[in-house]
This record gives structure tokens, sequence and C-alpha cells, in this order.
């Protein structure tokens, strides 16, 4: 039975995130500067999260609309390297994640509603 419940949540999971990447989102506009400064500071931030996590399908579909380049980490596989990298350094598994990396800092932020706050101030 729990081997069949996790079945049906991981299908429903990967069926979300499949519906969600068919409907189109309102990408921000931004003249050719403003989105190469854009880019530029979002190679400092990394996307840690599980494929058909509804909480990391809002948090990838946040990134879409605001028009960002960030880099996604599988941390589902386990003994997986960004899953592991995420336990030694921020302390727990817990997904989604940003891994922001400014001076040289490095810190990571959960919680959907929180990362959704900091990237509509950061580019929105």
């Amino acid at each position: 039975m729990k081997l069949l419940l996790k079945a049906f949540r991981n299908g429903l999971g990967v069926l979300i995130a499949l519906i969600s990447r068919l409907i189109p989102v309102k990408k921000v506009k931004r003249d050719v500067k403003a989105q190469e400064a854009a880019d530029n500071k979002a190679k400092n931030i990394e996307l840690y999260q599980f494929f058909a996590c509804p909480f990391c399908i809002m948090s990838r579909r946040v990134i879409r609309c605001l028009n960002i380049k960030i880099v996604t980490r599988d941390a589902q596989t386990r003994g997986g390297i960004y899953r592991e990298e995420m336990l030694k350094e921020a302390g727990k598994v817990q997904v989604p994640c940003l891994k922001i990396t400014e001076n040289g800092k490095v810190s990571w932020m959960y919680e959907s509603a929180v990362i959704k706050d900091y990237l509509e101030k950061e580019f929105g």
C-alpha cells in the first residue's frame, strides 16, 4: 500500500510538472542591458529541487516568469552529489532551496514563498 501511494504521488507530481511546462507564463521583458545584468546576477544562484515537488514546480515557474537563468540542481537522488552538498553545507535536505553566493559567502534559502519574494525583489 505504501509503495502504491508513493507511485501515485510521484506520478501525479510528474503530471503537474509537465502541465506546468505546457502552460505559458507571462515573462518579464527587459532591454538587452537589463537582461544581461539580471543574467549576470543570477549566475550566483542555484535552485536545489526535486523534479515533481509542487513547491519546486512553483519556484521554477517564478524563475521562468522573471525571465532569469538559474541553474537547477537535482537533490532528489539519495547519495547524489547535490543532495549530499546540501546536507553537508546547509545542514538539511529540504526543497526548494536557493543557494546564493555573494562575495564568497554562501547562504541557503528555504520555503517556496520566501524564495518567490526574494526573486521578485531582486529580479522583478
